[in-house]
């Protein structure tokens, strides 16, 4: 059965996250899938940065103050030219409001969010900071499947380490790691995400980056999925870059 819900859990902050979530979004979209990115990153809120338009209501006001709102209304479509759509709920609040959507009723909430995108979409992914808040072990928690995204060096090797036990921790298991800018030197990824100058959407323009993250939403929702690369051609199978 083809996965709907996938956690991409940062090791460290700034490990790219963000942006491999929003990837694997338009890879899917590309083979036809509809899809919703839901931002747990409070503190960084960067997934705004890559959105045009309004962001109000946010996420953190969909969990705290307008919770009988349904989803949609904080639902801000993605400009990548597929076939299915990306839709994104990011999150653009105040301090205050971020510190209320910390809370274990908010991260209820937030639960409650994923299961309602579930009923509207193919696949929902949702955008997770290093575990550590409760918005953060919700997410973690809520959805099927656990991508951690690692850079790579020592500092990765570390950080998943002590990520895997984290996710442990709250009651559930890694499922893929995903080291980025084409670095393993500690051999541990299962799937390895090259380098890219190619801005947003690189799945879309960049062969070898696009091949990647292609194998990557297919090990994740087991579905076999195609992006268009800069040749025209369609990407199908598995990448040579997946580590078995």
């Amino acid at each position: 059965m083809t996965c709907r819900t996938v956690a991409f859990v940062g090791a460290t902050g700034g490990a790219g996250t963000t942006r491999t979530a929003l990837e694997a979004a338009v890879a899917l979209a590309a083979d036809g899938a509809d899809v919703a990115v839901l931002d747990a990153a409070y503190a960084t809120q960067g997934m705004g940065g890559y959105l045009s338009g309004r962001l109000e209501p946010d996420l953190t006001a969909l969990v705290t103050d307008r919770t009988d709102d349904p989803l949609a209304v904080g639902l801000v479509e993605l400009d990548a030219e597929t076939p299915g759509d990306v839709v994104c709920c990011p999150v653009d609040a105040p301090f205050t409001r971020l510190a209320r959507a910390k809370s274990v009723e908010a991260a209820r909430a937030f639960e409650r969010r994923i299961e309602e995108a579930a009923t509207t979409v193919d696949h929902v992914l949702v955008d997770v900071p290093p575990v550590a808040a409760n918005q953060a072990v919700a997410a973690t928690t809520a959805c099927e499947r656990v991508c951690l995204v690692t850079p790579g060096g020592d500092r990765g090797a570390d950080a998943t380490n002590r990520l895997r036990e984290r996710v442990a921790d709250v009651g559930t298991a890694v499922d893929v790691v995903a080291a980025v800018r084409g670095d393993d030197e500690w051999g541990a990824a299962d799937v390895v995400l090259p380098s890219t100058e190619t801005p947003l959407p690189a799945v879309l323009s960049d062969d070898t980056y696009g091949r990647a993250v292609a194998s990557l939403v297919a090990r994740l929702v087991d579905r076999e999925v195609t992006a268009v690369g800069e040749t025209g051609g369609l990407f199908d199978g598995v990448a040579e870059r997946v580590r078995r």
